[in-house]
């Protein structure tokens, strides 16, 4: 994975330094970051996933034929993460330093030339800890106007949570919140429908899932969930960047082998579980989210809380419950683009990138998350973290990630403190 890190440098490296050698060849046109488009009304069968950089870094990834296209991309993230830890925690859940390869996949997608609008998507993710190629978003997405959207039929998320449907690339933070990771599978087989009113500014998805495909993959711990979500903006300036987004989510599920654990990592991949309820007998599970998000230009804030009845007489019906907060501010001016579609927010597009001479694009954030995991005769654990970091995209490829957190855990009877230093470098194509 080093060498793919390495090639996939050099591809960078050698597409700029060939632009830069062509004769005649007319200067790239950049926009000042007042006059990049905000509102994206797209949507594919790749959804986050299979939307392409704003720039082209190279073409000879795409293909057009009579009766289909194709796009080959690829995604690239390696992680550092270091851990100053109190006497309590290290006797709660010790971590240690290191490296650690976060996400590496081949991502292709394209569209199918039939009279009604047909896209397609298919990604392999490489898991370190097997050491095999699993399949991620898969499906194909058709377009039926007249009930207002699309349907999906494959593998992809399940539609709940702004943050959770947002490729994990152009998120403001290195991870999502603990809560959402202990509580929402990140994929399910399924068939969803996407649809939307642009006059009333509102957008929804349902899904029905299984897991008749997917029970040997690890996101694979319900044997049937329903999903469905719903947002509204009450302001999406297209002319100017001011945008109000507020949803709810709302999911039922059963699983599988009438077991369940909820755990989740301190917002760092390279730590242990944090936080865990360890397996429990459970029938079912309600869970119920809330968004709210303001975008009045480079800054954008955001808040989303989730609950989660389950039914587990066994255990006295445990109820858990956690949120997040943050606020970005992208010094360099841009504005992060909203997709119209989907109800969630694209990958940052510098307005100057490095490789053009430009200083790319600078974001400072503030992030905090919590999770209880503490509720009648379950005891998985309390943790918080509050998270400064500074975010820089170089181009519409490369993220640089400077992270500093402080987490508190309670746990054992006891409540331990860390440190954490984190660092991540992030490429996509």
């Amino acid at each position: 994975m080093r060498s793919a890190l390495l090639a996939l440098c050099v591809v960078v490296s050698t597409a700029t330094a060939a632009r830069a050698q062509q004769p005649a060849a007319p200067a790239p046109v950049t926009h000042p970051a007042s006059e990049a488009p905000v509102l994206d009304e797209t949507i594919n069968a790749g959804e986050a996933y299979g939307e392409p950089p704003a720039r082209r870094l190279v073409s000879w990834n795409e293909f057009e034929g009579p009766f289909f296209t194709v796009r080959f991309g690829g995604d690239y993230m390696y992680d550092y993460a270091a851990f100053v830890q109190d006497e309590v925690a290290k006797g709660q859940v010790a971590a240690d330093d290191q490296w650690k390869l976060r996400d590496g996949r081949v991502v292709l997608n394209g569209r199918l030339k039939f009279k009604r609008e047909t896209t397609w998507s298919a990604g392999l993710m490489y898991d370190k800890p097997t050491g095999k190629w699993l399949w991620r978003q898969t499906g194909i997405m058709v377009a039926v106007p007249e009930i207002w959207g699309d349907v999906f039929v494959g593998r992809s998320k399940e539609g709940f949570s702004l943050n959770k449907v947002m490729i994990g690339y152009a998120g403001w933070g290195v991870e999502r919140a603990p809560v959402s990771d202990a509580m929402i599978p990140i994929l399910a087989d399924g068939v969803k429908w996407l649809g939307a009113v642009r006059k009333a500014r509102l957008l929804w998805n349902v899904g029905f899932y299984g897991d008749a495909l997917s029970e040997d993959q690890s996101f694979s711990t319900y044997g049937n969930q329903v999903a469905a979500r719903v947002a509204w903006l009450p302001v999406a300036s297209r002319e100017g960047r001011d945008l109000v987004h507020l949803g709810f989510s709302t999911r039922w599920g059963k699983p599988k082998d009438h077991e369940l654990r909820l755990r989740s990592r301190p917002g760092a991949w390279a730590a242990p579980y944090f936080v865990d309820t360890q397996t429990f007998a459970a029938d079912s599970t309600f869970t119920t989210g809330i968004e709210a998000y303001y975008r009045p230009g480079p800054l954008t804030a955001g808040t989303e809380i989730f609950m989660q009845k389950t039914d587990a007489p066994a255990s006295g019906d445990p109820f858990f419950h956690g949120s997040e907060y943050f606020v970005s501010y992208l010094l360099t001016g841009e504005t992060r683009s909203y997709n119209t579609r989907g109800g969630y927010f694209n990958m940052i597009s510098p307005a100057r990138p490095v490789f053009s001479g430009g200083p790319g694009a600078w974001e400072l954030v503030a992030h905090y998350t919590s999770i209880d995991l503490d509720s009648a005769a379950i005891q998985g654990g309390k943790y918080w973290r509050f998270t400064p970091m500074v975010n820089w995209f170089l181009s519409d490829n490369m993220r640089l990630a400077f992270v500093y957190g402080y987490g508190s855990l309670n746990r054992f009877g006891a409540v331990g403190k860390t440190h954490f230093l984190q660092t991540r470098i992030q490429l996509t194509l």
